[in-house]
């Protein structure tokens, strides 16, 4: 019997279905044949199929025990159940077993007597796990949820950095799989797992039952009424029937707020986020699946291998972190094929929140994927069109006829364009109009949103800030006061990219007359909180105007290998076509400048150069500290 033939086999079986899905059988193939695989499939393909099905015919064949490596424990346990419940000899191993049975399942992993045991990526590389895999017979390795082994991808986790580990004790194939991953995190995720000459199997994107829609709205209050539209049109405010749907939001307490308000007009709802108990996640998620909620209004904890076949409809209340965030979240409807409805409510105050609620220590990536969010909430082609490109880096994709853009593509344009003029004069959620502002009557002030970031940066800066400075460096930029003064390092760096310059500043001025902020100094003005102490002296420093200029010879020196370092990142990204940020960040240099790495494993110890930057860059790198070292600093 053929290896695929066998595999139809097992699919029809033990699991029920006549036919594999599209990509299922490249990769059921290549995983039989001893290859390594690399699967991108779009959420409700069926991917763990492509493990499972082989994962039986192997254990049946004698060749030992599949592991699969999954990020949530909640994830293992209903799969292993499910496969239980079809026959399949199957375990998990995680933390929150007690001793007993953790230990009775790495026996049965020992003595062959499971087709398939999952463990967290943090206990695959444990020595025990190791030591184990040394002697237990493996059959395949499977790696799911493989995005997060990219820095680049959306669920970034550095435990799985270390799962390549795993081919130095195992000779077995390799399948890491996938829904949501560009090409460029589909390489990482290449190279990151060690894999070896991989069969890339990619799926089709298109979503041909959903209808994909962004409105631009500022304020919750507006949203709410956008979100009961979209749940009456899906028939879910009766407490019984047919269909279910998800409220995506990016805080707990927005969470809460939203439940509250579904509830009170009149929506069985519950909510879902992390800072809940466990009791209570399970409690929501048990009414939410019997049907007792039909509407649940959850953050993204609510997410890796939710499978309910019959939501209607996906709200996102805030817009995410990501398309691939959005589209992993949005997928979750329509699965049984009927219609289903994904709507992203978008304001300028969204990617604010991100940028706050995201780990910056992923700096420049993050920042690329609000950008590439933003184009999409702007954008006036068929969605399904972007969505599909984003994920397949091909432009061949039909229209989807069913889009919001499809369908108005003129009144899609008009908001756009609207939100554009109103994110270019300052207007963001909670704006609070159009003040003029001292210096430039043009310039509006902004909202309450934005003065809080203005607020918490200048309460987060060391040293001395003068008004322009500091809107500068909410915006991004790399200007040479700017980064003299080390704003680059603040947590709200670049926190208002998207807002004009004369605006902040208008803001600022507002913030002074309101005194929520002090001006201090006459010659070289500086901005500080009431109260504050003084901090040390600034670098640079503005003139009564208002306008940046570093006086000559002021500010500190910098070193050889940091100017070195920056020519060097900006002269590979003009040969790599790379904005300067995605080569490395300047935290890196400053890093690099202070540890003077002289070997890889060194540079490894760095946070924000992963493998594959070390791979491309780190030679050179360690050739400017070799070189620059002994050189003296220059202003």
């Amino acid at each position: 019997m053929s290896d695929l033939v066998a595999a139809l086999a097992v699919l029809r079986d033990r699991f029920g279905h006549a036919a594999f899905r599209p990509g299922q059988a490249d990769a059921i193939e290549a995983v039989l044949a001893g290859r390594d695989a690399a699967v991108l499939l779009p959420t409700g393909a069926g991917k763990s199929s492509c493990f499972q099905v082989p994962a039986v015919v192997l254990a049946a064949r004698g060749a030992g025990v599949t592991v699969v490596v999954s990020p949530l424990i909640a994830l293992m346990n209903d799969q292993v159940d499910a496969l239980r419940g079809r026959g399949v000899a199957a375990a998990a191993i995680h933390s929150q077993q007690d001793d007993g049975d953790r230990l009775a399942a790495l026996a049965a992993a020992e003595r062959g007597e499971l087709a398939i045991v999952y463990v967290s990526p943090e206990r695959a590389v444990s020595p025990g796990f190791l030591r184990l895999l040394g002697r237990a017979p493996i059959a395949m390795l499977a790696i799911d949820e493989a995005h997060c082994v990219s820095q680049w991808g959306h669920d970034f986790r550095p435990e799985y950095m270390r799962l390549a580990e795993l081919r130095e004790v195992v000779d077995a194939p390799m399948i890491a799989l996938t829904a949501t991953a560009t090409p460029r995190v589909m390489a990482e995720i290449a190279r990151g797992l060690a894999l070896r000459t991989p069969v890339t199997v990619r799926g089709d994107f298109r979503r041909p039952n959903l209808a994909f829609e962004v409105q631009h709205h500022r304020g919750d209050e507006p949203r709410l009424a956008a979100t009961i539209e979209a749940l009456d049109r899906a028939g879910l405010r009766p407490r019984s029937g047919a269909g279910r749907g998800i409220v995506y939001c990016s805080t707990r307490k927005k969470t809460e707020a939203v439940a509250s308000a579904l509830v009170s007009a009149g929506f069985a709802a519950g909510h879902y986020h992390a800072g809940r108990t466990g009791l209570a996640r399970d409690r929501a998620q048990s009414a939410f699946a019997l049907g007792r909620t039909r509407v649940l209004v959850a953050t993204s904890a609510f997410g890796m291998g939710i499978d309910y076949p019959d939501v209607r409809v996906i709200v996102h209340f805030q817009a995410p972190g990501s398309l691939e965030a959005y589209y992993q979240e949005a997928g979750r409807a329509g699965r049984d094929g009927e219609p289903g409805h994904c709507l992203m409510l978008f304001g300028a105050a969204d990617l604010m929140t991100q940028r706050r609620l995201h780990d910056r220590s992923a700096g420049g990536h993050h920042d690329e994927a609000l950008a590439q969010l933003e184009r999409y909430a702007h954008a006036a082609s068929c969605r399904q069109q972007l969505l599909c490109a984003h994920f397949t880096g091909t432009e061949d994709h039909a229209a989807c006829g069913r889009c919001d853009a499809c369908i108005d593509p003129a009144a899609v344009r008009a908001a756009g364009g609207r939100s554009g003029r109103a994110r270019a004069a300052g207007v963001g959620d909670g704006a609070s109009g159009a003040a003029p502002a001292a210096g430039d009557a043009s310039a509006a002030v902004l909202g309450a949103a934005v003065q809080e970031v203005i607020v918490a940066a200048v309460g987060a800066a060391t040293r001395k800030v003068g008004r322009i400075n500091l809107a500068k460096a909410l915006r991004g930029s790399q200007a040479k006061a700017v980064v003299a003064q080390g704003l680059e390092r603040l947590p709200q760096y670049g926190a208002l990219a998207e807002l004009e310059e004369d605006a902040i500043v208008a803001t600022i001025d507002q913030l002074i007359r309101d005194r929520r902020l002090v001006r201090r100094g006459r010659k070289y003005p500086t901005v500080a909180l009431p109260g504050a102490p003084k901090p040390r002296r600034a670098t640079g420093a503005e003139d009564p105007g208002g306008r940046a200029d570093r006086p000559r010879g002021a500010g500190p020196r910098t070193s050889s290998v940091t100017l070195e370092l920056d020519r060097y990142r900006k002269r590979m990204a003009r040969q790599l076509k790379w904005k300067t940020y995605m080569v490395f960040q300047r935290g890196v240099i400053a890093a690099i400048d202070q540890l003077r790495p002289t070997t890889k494993e060194a540079l490894a110890r760095i946070p924000g150069l992963g493998p594959a930057k070390i791979a491309r860059f780190g030679d050179d790198i360690l050739a400017v500290v070799r070189r620059q070292a002994v050189q003296p600093v220059r202003d």
